[in-house]
């Protein structure tokens, strides 16, 4: 599960701002019961394009459950406490222009973000995240649609574990800026039924030197089930530099 979390370590250089997320995108979305609609508009500004489209924003996919933990966070992001945080299809979305600038001879626009590519809503990562700075945490609002199928009616445990590995390598990025996945152990607990809705909770328990470990569990909406528990290392990624040339000159 080795990957580089770049996509939101552009977001370092301008978050945390309340007023930047493209909230008016929920307008052009199909209306939604008045129930539902979402919440205060509180979001983490991770360096946004103007034009992409935000698929952390409710859709008409989305369940009542989904909506309710949704606006909950949302509320608690009105003093700043939570934040939410945007997600693109790809990865230049994530990026500012100036590291659009110098890697844009390696970007392949052709690609999709692994969780972000779906042409119909609400058949595969229905989710939205929030980062809890004062408290090191990442929590994630997961609904799991009918093409992650493992055992009849439940979420393949492969997709749980890609939950996890993002969730976790949000809180890892926030936190510690770029890193990749050393190792990610889980423990599974009960099946997720497809269409429900989960909260992936992670923490920053400690970081050594580029070491950052991170826990955290699946639990259902209700949190009366457990579904999962994990643990992860994630590397700080150093930079490469070009080795010193050895002075000839004499």
């Amino acid at each position: 599960m080795l990957r580089s979390s770049i996509r939101m370590v552009a977001g370092l250089a301008c978050r945390i701002s309340p007023t930047c997320g493209p909230q008016a995108a929920v307008g052009r979305r199909p209306l939604l019961p008045s129930a539902l609609k979402p919440a205060a508009n509180a979001t983490a500004c991770f360096c946004q394009s103007k034009q992409a489209k935000d698929y952390a924003l409710p859709n008409a996919t989305w369940s009542q459950d989904m909506m309710t933990q949704y606006n909950k966070f949302m509320a608690m992001s009105r003093d700043g406490t939570w934040k939410r945080l945007p997600s693109y299809r790809h990865i230049v979305e994530h990026m500012p222009e100036r590291m659009r600038q110098e890697h844009k001879e390696k970007i392949n626009r052709e690609t999709r973000l692994f969780l972000r590519n779906m042409d119909v809503e609400g058949k595969g990562f229905e989710y939205v995240m929030f980062v809890n700075s004062s408290e090191k945490r990442v929590v994630c609002v997961f609904q799991p649609g009918p093409y992650l199928e493992g055992p009849p009616g439940f979420a393949h445990g492969g997709c749980i574990a890609t939950i996890l590995d993002s969730t976790f390598g949000g809180c890892a990025v926030v936190f510690g800026g770029r890193v990749m996945t050393a190792n990610l152990t889980i423990n599974y607990k009960n099946p997720v039924p497809l269409g429900s809705v989960v909260l992936v909770d992670s923490k920053l328990d400690k970081t050594e030197g580029r070491k950052l470990f991170i826990s955290g569990q699946v639990r259902s909406a209700d949190g009366e089930t457990l579904h999962t528990e994990a643990t992860a290392l994630f590397i700080q990624v150093v930079p490469q530099t070009s080795p010193q040339q050895p002075d000839c000159s004499e």
